[in-house]
């Protein structure tokens, strides 16, 4: 676990007014990491740490001279065109840099005209993926969310019986991650319409979003040699928003007896700053499972751990549909919840995807699986909201969704909040479907 120290002082300031400003973002506190340019310059891509509304371009930084010893290496890593060396340099690394940049951006700092000069308004800059991704997993690790999904058919009905005894997965696809901004068509399959006896394949009709992190590997293990749960957090190298879009008709037929394929492989959107555990230090929270449920196993088991394992990570989810964007309105809010009532850990989460001696790479992404709370509002994915589409949801204007339509936008947005402690946020993750290609 990440124990304070003065970088999560919630009295520190920037020399950065915007940077102070209440409800920010990317306060001194946060300083997450992305990899970006100046828009349309078509410039080397570049690490980046986010300050007010302003990026601070690391190679630039670099540039400079600025930082000494192992902070200076560790800026070299983190200047590059993606973040994988910084990521694979470990919980040493991130911290000198982390605490080398909160030295030259607090308020006082000797250095501040020359940190200046290398600033760029966040308004001016596009993203690139942070990091080369090569392999995706994504977990199914909300009771909640299964719950709500296997009652819509049967209310008396429960999850199966591994769901409580391992952190579900399967595995993505890497090749179709987009950052926010992701525009994609909807996809087409193979699906069985209601009431007919033989599938189609056609435009998915049941198009869903699902409110997910993803969490970013630091430090990768070798093939069979698995990472044991009290050493899991030091392999992860921070957070982001991840929205895994899928094709509900499509995963219904194809997910008897495997995982799901066509339904989920099409695009996956994540947003560009990855807030680090270091940054998320005082938001940690116990992590619960009630008496009566299975223990988890010897591997898995958080022992100590389970007094800080949870993180209250709020989230809310946004739509905007094409006809609200015509007419100036902005997006309506669908739900809101929090990450720390999932089932398992983001360390188990881990632990587990090691345990038969799979090896990680630096910047392979890991979902969490959607994020659902136990109350009314806080359903993670629309097949939840709408309850498989046949309670469809107001959205405003008069419109209803039950799944979602040609030309909607949905954002996901994620914050850390509370008495004593600094206001971070992770930014949006943003992506719009668009119309099935004609073939």
């Amino acid at each position: 676990m990440t124990l304070l120290d003065p970088t999560h002082a919630p009295a520190a300031r920037s020399w950065l007014a915007t940077a102070n400003a209440a409800g920010c973002d990317f306060p001194i506190q946060n300083l997450p990491f992305a990899v970006l340019r100046k828009r349309g310059s078509g410039e080397a891509y570049r690490g980046a740490v986010a300050i007010g509304d302003q990026a601070l371009d690391l190679a630039a930084l670099q540039a400079r001279k600025l930082l000494p010893g192992a902070a200076a290496d560790a800026l070299a890593l983190a200047a590059q065109a993606t973040l994988n060396d910084f990521m694979a340099a470990g919980p040493g690394a991130w911290r000198a840099l982390r605490h080398a940049l909160f030295a030259l951006l607090a308020e006082g700092a000797a250095q501040a005209d020359a940190v200046r000069a290398c600033l760029l308004p966040l308004a001016d800059v596009e993203y690139a993926l942070p990091a080369r991704i090569a392999d995706y997993t994504d977990f199914y690790t909300s009771l909640d969310h299964a719950l709500n999904c296997m009652r819509i058919m049967r209310p008396e009905a429960d999850v199966t019986p591994n769901f409580r005894w391992l952190p579900q997965a399967y595995h993505g696809r890497a090749s179709t991650i987009g950052v926010s901004g992701q525009r994609f068509h909807r996809p087409r399959g193979q699906f069985l319409p209601p009431g007919a006896s033989a599938p189609v394949f056609a435009p998915c009709t049941a198009m869903d979003y699902e409110l997910e992190l993803g969490l970013w590997v630091g430090p990768g293990n070798a093939a069979g040699q698995p990472i044991a749960i009290d050493q899991a957090e030091q392999h992860l190298f921070g957070v982001c928003l991840l929205n895994d879009w899928s094709a509900r008709d499509i995963q219904m037929w194809e997910m008897n007896p495997l995982g799901p394929f066509h339904a989920k492989n099409f695009a996956t959107t994540v947003s560009p700053w990855i807030v680090t555990m270091d940054a998320l230090a005082p938001y940690r929270t116990a992590w619960t499972r009630p008496a009566a449920d299975p223990q988890p196993l010897p591997y898995l088991e958080l022992g100590a751990q389970r007094a800080t394992a949870a993180l209250d990570i709020q989230l809310e989810v946004r739509l905007q549909s094409e006809a609200a964007a015509r007419a100036g309105r902005g997006p309506a809010r669908l739900t809101g919840t929090s990450f720390r009532h999932q089932y398992w850990s983001a360390a188990q989460m881990l632990a587990h995807h090691t345990a038969g001696g799979c090896a990680l790479q630096a910047g392979d992404l890991i979902g969490t699986g959607t994020i659902s709370g136990p109350g009314p509002g806080e359903a993670g994915a629309m097949i939840e909201l709408a309850h498989g589409g046949q309670k469809p949801v107001d959205i405003g204007g008069g419109e209803r969704r039950g799944f979602l339509a040609d030309g909607d936008t949905v954002i996901l947005r994620g914050w850390c909040e509370k008495p004593g402690a600094a206001r971070i946020g992770f930014g949006e993750c943003r992506g719009t479907v668009l119309p099935a290609i004609a073939i």
